[in-house]
C-alpha cells in the first residue's frame, strides 16, 4: 500500500468464515460508487495540508472526504494506539501502529462526527495518552471507505492480487461477473489453514499476496484476499469481522449496482444468490454439513466493518 506526498491491531480469527447472503435492494435515488474506465487503484495520499499530533505520531487527515486517515509513528521502538469513535455507533476502533510504520485508517463508521484518541506504549500493555480531538467528517462518495486500501486490506496498483484480479477477466465486465470470478478463483486456489488457525497470535493483520502465495489461509486471510482483488476492480467491499454465535469470525459484504449491498456474501449462479462460505466450499463437498453450520445467518454478529 502506496501513501503519497508524505512519509509516511486486531483480531484471532479461529475457525473459517461465514459468507452467507442477505441481498438489500437499492433505492433508485441512492448515491452509487464512483466508475473509473479504465479500472483504477485508488492510493492514499497524505499531502499534510490538515494534521493533528506531531512526533512521535502523526496524523494527516486532509483526506478525511475519501474516507480514510493517515498515521506516522518514530522510529522509538513504541507502538502507538489510534482509537476511533463516531457519534453514529459509538463503537471503538483501535489501531496499533507499529515504530516507523505508515498506516491507513479507514473511517467507515461513516459520515459525522468522531472522537480521535491516541496513545504511546510505556512498557507492555501500559499505553499513556499522547492527544485527543474530534474531527468531522464528510465523504465526496460514501463508497470511498470501501474501496480504498488500508491497515487491514493492504494493497497497491503492483499487489499480485490485484494483478490476479484484472487478469480474470475484461475490464469492462460487470461487478456480478467480477465478484463471480473471484470468489470461484479463491475456492479453487486457496486450503484452509488449520495449524495457523491454531497457533495464529492476537495482533495478526493479513497479508494478500502471501495468502496468494501460499495458497493457505484462515477465513480472516480470505476476506482480505477477496476484498483487496474486489475492490482492485472498482467493487466496493466491506471486510466484517464479528461473530457467529461465540466464534470469531472474518466475512464480506459487497456491493453491486443492481442489487444493492449485499450483505454475508457470497456465491451467484447467473440467477440467484445463495449461502457459501468460501472456506468450507475450498475444502469440502458436504452441502448437508456446510449449511447446518451456516444455518439462515441470524447467528452472525457485526463488530468492525474496514
Amino acid at each position: 500500500m502506496k501513501i503519497h506526498n508524505k512519509r509516511i491491531r486486531a483480531l484471532l480469527i479461529l475457525l473459517p468464515a461465514f459468507f452467507a447472503l442477505c441481498g438489500c435492494g437499492q433505492k433508485e435515488d441512492e448515491t452509487l460508487p464512483p466508475l473509473f474506465d479504465p479500472l483504477q487503484v485508488l492510493e492514499p495520499e497524505a499531502p499534510g495540508s490538515k494534521v493533528l499530533g506531531s512526533s512521535p505520531l502523526l496524523l494527516d487527515i486532509s483526506n478525511i472526504s475519501h474516507g480514510y486517515i493517515t498515521a506516522e509513528a518514530d522510529q522509538d521502538g513504541k507502538t502507538k494506539n489510534v482509537q476511533l469513535v463516531s457519534d453514529t455507533t459509538g463503537i471503538t476502533y483501535s489501531y496499533f501502529i507499529q515504530p516507523g510504520e505508515n498506516a491507513v485508517l479507514p473511517l467507515t463508521d461513516g459520515e459525522g462526527s468522531y472522537m480521535v484518541t491516541c496513545y504511546q506504549q510505556v512498557e507492555g500493555s501500559q499505553y499513556s495518552a499522547l492527544f485527543w480531538d474530534d474531527i468531522e467528517v464528510a465523504f465526496d462518495n460514501p463508497f470511498y471507505p470501501y474501496l480504498y486500501p488500508n491497515q487491514y486490506v493492504d494493497f497497491d496498483e503492483n499487489s499480485e492480487a490485484v494483478r490476479l484480479a484484472r487478469s480474470l477477466l475484461p475490464d469492462d465486465a460487470t461487478d456480478v461477473e467480477g465478484l463471480d470470478a473471484i470468489y470461484d478463483y479463491v475456492i479453487g486456489n486457496v486450503t484452509y489453514d488449520e495449524n495457523k488457525a491454531m497457533t495464529v497470535e492476537p495482533g495478526y493483520l493479513p497479508n494478500v499476496d502471501e495468502t496468494l502465495k501460499s495458497g493457505t489461509g484462515i477465513c480472516f486471510d480470505y476476506a482480505a484476499l477477496m476484498t483487496a482483488m474486489l475492490r482492485g476492480r472498482d467493487i466496493p467491499c466491506r471486510l466484517v469481522t464479528g461473530y457467529a454465535g461465540t466464534v470469531k469470525h472474518a466475512w464480506i459484504d459487497v456491493f453491486i449496482r443492481s442489487k444493492g449491498w449485499v450483505q454475508q456474501a457470497i456465491s451467484f449462479d447467473g440467477e440467484d444468490w445463495t449461502r457459501m462460505d468460501p472456506t468450507f466450499a475450498s475444502v469440502s463437498t458436504d452441502d448437508e454439513f456446510i449449511r447446518s453450520y451456516i444455518g439462515d445467518g441470524n447467528n452472525y454478529a457485526e463488530q468492525y466493518a474496514h
